[in-house]
């Protein structure tokens, strides 16, 4: 069978959404208003930390698809002022994130326990404002949420193949820019943190073999398996990965903006910025090659993502073992792209009722875990008691 990535579709019911005059959709999607909306339609489950379960109404896939979201759009008003990445939640709140996490990958693994049937993936996307001022919808895009969802294999297989060339799957491959000038050191500097539980994993390791994706993105897998999900120090290496990350991200376009800038306020890890990145000639140089497009290109400038932006993501790969990634997401690639998997959504709401109820089942039935481990109370709506 031919490997490279598909494009499936996947139906919805279209959302009768009346949009405020004057505003745009994605302006709109993240307002208090719209949030409460979501919550009243779709909402599955809601606890005093301001976390959120609910189905997806536009989703990636009708086999099992929902996310949790921190509803920050009530206690925060301020838009840029809403924590966007689990390291700027409270410590109360990230615990429970962690639970939750931990039960919802928990019930895909047991629920679709063959890598041959399902692909399984849970991630987080950063929601910054990372877009360029200027762009529509920027300040409402932030909120926080966790993806988890899981594509039926068969359907994958007869899917029909992307286009390779679309450029929200190049994001981690050799058009990347920390891949094409900064793959040593960017690695590097990942192997400098202390992390016990996740092993780095390189090449096919982590590919999905029918895809061929990830490309190129640092990988770890997860030893122990998803038992080690129940163990708050694989959550704490879990940040640090996303630390470091920040870290190099951070460094790499405060040297770019001005040159031997100094290192970021609030570093997680200034001593390994300070020996391995900012004393790195490769580094430095592809600082200084990107300065030097801005300068010139006007167009490519304001296409830079100055601010972290990113996609952290767990997922099973062929072999069952659990893998854990992160991209630059300097592109802005959907967090299925990462895998290869390119979801094309079409209305349709008579398909989408073919395949709505066993949805929901599924739904119910993690939500009933979540609500044994005190992890939130059920919301009710039109579709489910």
């Amino acid at each position: 069978m031919k490997v490279g990535p598909r494009e499936i579709v996947t139906p919805f019911r279209p959302i009768p959404l009346d949009v405020p005059e004057g505003m745009k959709p994605n302006e709109f999607f993240n307002s208090t208003e719209n949030l409460q909306d979501l919550s009243q339609n779709n909402g599955l489950l809601s606890n005093p930390e301001n976390l959120l379960m609910y189905r997806k109404a536009l989703g990636h896939s009708n086999e099992f698809d929902t996310s949790i979201i921190f509803n920050s759009s009530k206690c925060i008003l301020d838009p840029l002022g809403r924590p966007v990445r689990r390291t700027q939640l409270p410590e109360v709140t990230k615990n429970t994130w962690n639970r939750m996490n931990q039960i919802m990958i928990e019930y895909m693994m047991e629920k679709y326990p063959d890598p041959a049937d399902a692909l399984i993936l849970a991630g987080e996307a950063s929601l910054d404002s990372t877009w360029p001022l200027t762009a529509p919808g920027v300040p409402s895009i932030r909120m926080l949420h966790n993806h988890f969802i899981v594509f039926n294999m068969e359907q994958l297989r007869n899917a029909e193949m992307a286009d390779p060339d679309n450029p929200n799957l190049t994001d981690g491959g050799q058009n990347s820019l920390f891949q094409a000038h900064m793959r040593s050191v960017y690695r590097k500097f990942f192997e400098s943190l202390d992390l016990q539980i996740l092993k780095p994993i390189h090449g096919t390791d982590s590919q999905i073999g029918l895809t061929g994706y990830p490309q190129g993105l640092p990988s770890w897998e997860i030893q122990g398996g998803v038992a080690m999900l129940k163990s708050t120090h694989f959550w704490k290496e879990y940040d640090l990965i996303l630390k470091g990350f920040l870290d190099f991200y951070r460094t790499f376009f405060s040297q770019v903006s001005t040159r031997n800038a100094p290192i970021p306020d609030k570093a997680f890890f200034p001593d390994e910025i300070e020996n391995t990145l900012l004393f790195d000639n490769d580094f430095m140089a592809a600082a200084k090659k990107v300065r030097d497009m801005c300068i010139k290109d006007a167009k490519y400038a304001n296409a830079i993502r100055w601010q972290p932006a990113f996609k952290q993501l767990i997922y099973r790969n062929d072999q069952g073992k659990l893998i854990v990634t992160i991209s630059q997401n300097s592109i802005g690639n959907a967090i299925t792209e990462l895998l290869g998997v390119v979801v094309r959504r079409v209305p349709d709401a008579e398909a989408y009722e073919k395949t709505e109820a066993a949805l929901i089942e599924k739904l119910l039935e993690v939500r009933q875990r979540l609500i044994n481990a005190d992890l939130g109370d059920p919301i009710k709506t039109q579709y489910w008691d």
